[in-house]
């Protein structure tokens, strides 16, 4: 009898415990957590497991006749790896490779004896995916093709990673900026005044960030060639825009914004951004959305920067500097709210 009456309020103070250190909220965030952990699994895996070519943008230089049958017959290649077009000369051909235009090209010499053109710097995978390609289509035909790389990538840069890598180490340095001022001093700021503060020193550390990554990757490492200034410029924008875009999403939602913030940035962005795979090489879904989140838009710059003579750089700054935009926005507008449902806080709280 008295084990029994014993064992009751024993279970009741255990479930009390329980209850107390699991509180609702802590639930709810737990199982965030579990979300954004399958997210993550389903997203890498489902960009990365299977890489294939798809409509990459495909050169062919030829006399006209040879060449519509050429871009015929490439058309038709089961799956669509390509998306040809004929280029006028091979001097053409090279330049909108440089721009970024095509990926590759072939320069068919009636006489025998083709030349690929192709660019590692935009990616080493992709270059020898289109390589291993056409050798095959040559080799069916009874042709010969020699390989000529427009843009090599760096010997330092492996499989011409560098450029992503070096652009989630600043996508990462904004959110996580801007997560420990959400810790510190309250996930929204109190008041305008605030905001501005915690944008300001959004732009401080981008600056310092973004030439610390530039340096790294050039002068230090020699990983990326380029100039130090633009990567700096490039280093700068995407943290600041990574970073004030966590601090929007804190604004609107408290501390579930950080976990927004990863979904978009890391979930989303980092596997759609073109690094391990460039965009021809992925699934429908992730090649779409890769170009307008911050990690796709920066790669493709940095590439650009290091590889392609700054060419075809315009979009991406722009969708870069629309994040930075709306993420400013966002939080002073949010905290124009904040301060109007709970009026001014002392001001000799930190910000």
């Amino acid at each position: 009898m008295t084990q029994t009456a014993g064992a009751g309020p024993s279970r009741s103070s255990f479930l009390g415990e329980v209850k107390e250190a699991v509180t609702p909220r802590a639930t709810l965030l737990v199982l965030g957590v579990i979300v954004l952990q399958l997210l993550f699994i389903a997203s890498y895996v489902g960009a990365l497991h299977h890489p294939k070519l798809r409509d990459a943008p495909f050169g062919v230089v030829a006399p006209p006749a040879v060449a519509e049958r050429a871009v015929t017959r490439l058309e038709r290649l089961p799956d669509s790896p390509l998306d040809p077009r004929a280029v006028a000369d091979e001097a053409t051909a090279r330049r909108q490779i440089t721009d970024r235009e095509i990926d590759g090209a072939l320069i068919v010499n009636p006489a025998g004896g083709d030349t690929l053109l192709v660019a590692s710097g935009g990616g080493t995978v992709l270059a020898t995916t289109l390589e291993s390609l056409i050798s095959r289509l040559e080799e069916a035909e009874g042709r010969t093709v020699r390989t000529v790389d427009v843009a090599p990538a760096s010997r330092q840069d492996f499989d011409g990673l560098s450029s992503f890598y070096v652009v989630v180490g600043w996508c990462v340095g904004g959110y996580l900026c801007a997560s420990i001022l959400a810790i510190s001093a309250g996930a929204r700021p109190a008041d305008p005044r605030r905001a501005a503060i915690r944008i300001g020193a959004m732009a401080l550390v981008s600056l310092v960030g973004g030439l610390g990554g530039a340096v790294i990757v050039g002068p230090v490492l020699g990983a990326l060639p380029g100039s130090v200034a633009a990567l700096w410029g490039l280093g700068a924008l995407v943290t600041f825009a990574v970073g004030v875009a966590t601090l929007a999403l804190q604004g609107l939602f408290g501390i579930v914004g950080i976990g927004l913030a990863i979904l978009l940035v890391v979930i989303a962005g980092n596997p759609s951004a073109g690094g391990a795979f460039p965009l021809p090489m992925l699934p429908p879904f992730w090649a779409a959305i890769g170009p307008a989140l911050p990690p796709g838009a920066g790669t493709w710059t940095a590439r650009s920067i290091a590889y392609f003579e700054g060419n075809a750089v315009l979009g991406p700054l722009l969708v870069l500097s629309a994040w930075a935009l709306a993420g400013i926005v966002v939080t002073m507008l949010s905290a124009v709210a904040h301060r109007g449902r709970h009026g001014a806080e002392p001001p000799a709280r930190a910000p």
